[in-house]
């Protein structure tokens, strides 16, 4: 994969942030103002009886596929900003009254909200990329292994002349093998600390991390 991370924007979608590389950090141009994209589809996922295995989000996606009708659903982006409190709160409570009355089926929904939100998603992506110039877009995370945003990423990639790089979920659930190759990265350049004083930053950012070992 002859991938510049020099030229890049990473969209990284279980917590959803839109970051690029500059200077030895990581700059997030944009990201969710409340649930995570995982989050969402994950829980409405169980609302719909979707079983855990492999997870939700997966039985979502596969689900989708066999939705046919599009329903209209909250959209808000704000900026390079999106939330989702508000598509969440309308699903589980409006469309699972709509899937009790006959209105549209489980497939229905799963495929509505799964469009509306990649759209959101693809959106600010575009809107990052415009931002930064770039020409190249790599999609990470544990949503980043569905196949329709991968093509709807790739429809957009390809309209604007840039290249998208996605995989499948063998590299993009979480897994202990991106920790320990951080790790490696931070041993060797010497960003090494004591176990004594290992702590455990539940809200560290992404920007905020000190990237040392990259130019």
């Amino acid at each position: 994969m002859n991938f510049d991370a020099n030229n890049s924007i990473i969209f990284s979608i279980v917590l959803f942030q839109v970051i690029s590389y500059s200077n030895q950090r990581y700059r997030i141009f944009g990201e969710t103002l409340d649930i995570a994209v995982g989050n969402c589809l994950d829980r409405f996922a169980r609302l719909v009886d979707l079983p855990n295995d492999p997870f939700p989000a997966y039985n979502l996606e596969q689900l989708a596929l066999k939705g046919k009708k599009l329903i209209a659903l909250p959209y808000t982006v704000k900026g390079m900003d999106l939330s989702l409190s508000g598509i969440l709160s309308y699903v589980e409570h409006k469309g699972l009254q709509m899937i009790r009355t006959g209105e549209c089926t489980a497939a229905d929904l799963c495929f509505s909200l799964q469009e509306t939100v990649f759209a959101m998603l693809v959106e600010i992506t575009e809107r990052a990329m415009a931002h930064c110039n770039s020409s190249e877009v790599l999609v990470v995370g544990g949503v980043g292994s569905n196949k329709r945003l991968q093509t709807m990423m790739s429809i957009m990639a390809e309209e604007r002349g840039a290249k998208l790089f996605a995989t499948d979920e063998r590299f993009c659930i979480d897994n202990g093998a991106m920790i320990a190759q951080v790790g490696w990265h931070m041993a060797n350049a010497k960003m090494i600390i004591d176990l004594e004083e290992c702590i455990t930053t539940q809200r560290f950012r992404t920007d905020q991390v000190h990237v040392v070992w990259r130019e």
